[in-house]
């Protein structure tokens, strides 16, 4: 099974010139791989809140995409989000990493998340293109399409769990991102 490492260095390679919002478990990775001003580390209390920051930034950005990378746990705390994103023809990338856990606050289990299609969300509340990835392979031979194009658009990543990791800290304080953003995006 894929690891939440591997999906990240997997999008890595085939972003392009997006702003990339991570939340939780995506803050303590992310940085390794990426130091763009057009990053965004949205914590703390992000839980749910990353795909509505993302559409607001394609509002306010039109033609610049955004790729935001959410957890099953947050996705869930807010799923009105993706009826909400699905009314507007804009690049926004939602990259859900799905450890089954709420990984960062402890590793408890989220509830029925064996039986949880977030695909099935994702096109019910009317995402026109969505992809579900179990294995980096599956992930990599579709990465560059699904986070191209018009949108917005859904990636569910299926990732391995791991239970006992704390919660991240932004690499930059709240102040300082938002003024590295601001001049990224002109």
């Amino acid at each position: 099974m894929m690891t939440h490492r591997d999906a990240l260095e997997v999008l890595a390679l085939h972003r392009r010139e997006q702003v990339v919002i991570t939340t939780m478990g995506s803050v303590a990775i992310w940085p390794q791989l990426s130091d763009s001003p057009l990053d965004f580390h949205y914590l703390p209390s992000s839980m749910g809140q990353g795909v509505p920051l993302g559409l607001g930034l394609c509002f306010a950005k039109p033609g610049r995409g955004v790729i935001v990378l959410t957890g099953d746990g947050g996705l869930l705390m807010n799923l009105g989000c993706l009826v909400t994103a699905a009314q507007f023809a804009v690049p926004l990338y939602i990259v859900l990493i799905d450890n089954g856990l709420y990984e960062v606050t402890g590793g408890q289990p989220v509830p029925h998340a064996s039986l949880t299609d977030f695909g099935a969300f994702a096109r019910g509340a009317g995402i026109p293109r969505v992809y579900a990835c179990g294995s980096r392979a599956e992930w990599d031979a579709v990465a560059s399409e699904a986070t191209s194009g018009s949108g917005p658009v859904f990636v569910w990543l299926k990732v391995k769990g791991e239970v006992g990791k704390p919660t991240p800290s932004a690499p930059r304080p709240m102040a300082e991102q938002i003024a590295r953003l601001r001049g990224a995006l002109g």
